[in-house]
């Protein structure tokens, strides 16, 4: 190795510079932990099924079964026939307060003379689902109060016209547009239509009336049923 010698002292030579490369440390090959997939699914399925729930709207509650589901009109009969082929059926054309007659067959042969039942008054029911007897589409249906023996069409109120509600006190709700036969509204309501011993129409006592004209009756009939 040669020294040098500056102004008298004793120069070391530099250590060489090495010329390897340094060796970087190998990449880990730990892995860290997968997500925990489970219940990040679940948190998504929660959060969809709470959006549905607030999409979807709560069932309507099924209004009650009572009298007030029944649209009993005051109606007027315009004309009656005998049924074409129905020895024992009528068919009237009705006036409910529309812009339009409707039909209505009923069974009243063998207890109403056909000229009693010209241009006359009555109560009819008028959102029975229509339907066809003997080849006669039927859209409403005439109110009686009956006996096995013998049957009266109910008469409204002097003054009644034609459209005018039947209305029954304690029982405010709206009619259903058309009744669901499904549901069988009219056969739950109708054991609770009955004349009272003074033959006033009621339901569970509370008269069939019109408002300002008064109530509705049967001629003869008293404490018998109502259909």
């Amino acid at each position: 190795m040669a020294f040098l010698v500056h102004n008298n002292f004793v120069l070391w030579p530099s250590a060489p510079e090495s010329s390897a490369k340094p060796v970087s440390a190998p990449a880990s090959t730990v892995e860290s932990p997968p997500a925990n997939n489970t219940q990040s699914k679940k948190k998504d399925k929660a959060e969809k099924k709470e959006k549905q729930e607030k999409k979807t709207p709560a069932p309507q509650e099924e209004a009650q079964v009572d009298v007030s589901r029944l649209d009993l009109r005051v109606g007027q009969i315009v004309t009656a026939k005998k049924h074409p082929d129905a020895d024992a059926l009528y068919v009237e054309e009705v006036d409910v307060g529309e812009a339009a007659l409707r039909t209505v067959v009923s069974g009243l042969v063998k207890h109403v003379p056909l000229e009693q039942m010209q241009n006359r008054m009555a109560v009819f029911l008028c959102n029975l689902k229509p339907a066809k007897m003997r080849g006669v589409v039927s859209q409403a249906m005439v109110m009686c109060a009956s006996t096995p023996e013998k049957v009266e069409i109910l008469d409204p109120p002097s003054g009644a016209q034609p459209g005018e509600r039947v209305t029954f006190q304690g029982y405010s709700g709206e009619p259903d547009k058309e009744l669901n036969p499904k549901k069988k509204v009219w056969e739950q309501v109708q054991p609770d239509l009955r004349t009272d011993d003074q033959g006033v129409a009621n339901y569970k006592g509370a008269a069939f009336e019109v408002a300002g004209k008064g109530i509705c009756k049967a001629q003869t009939l008293s404490n018998t049923g109502i259909k």
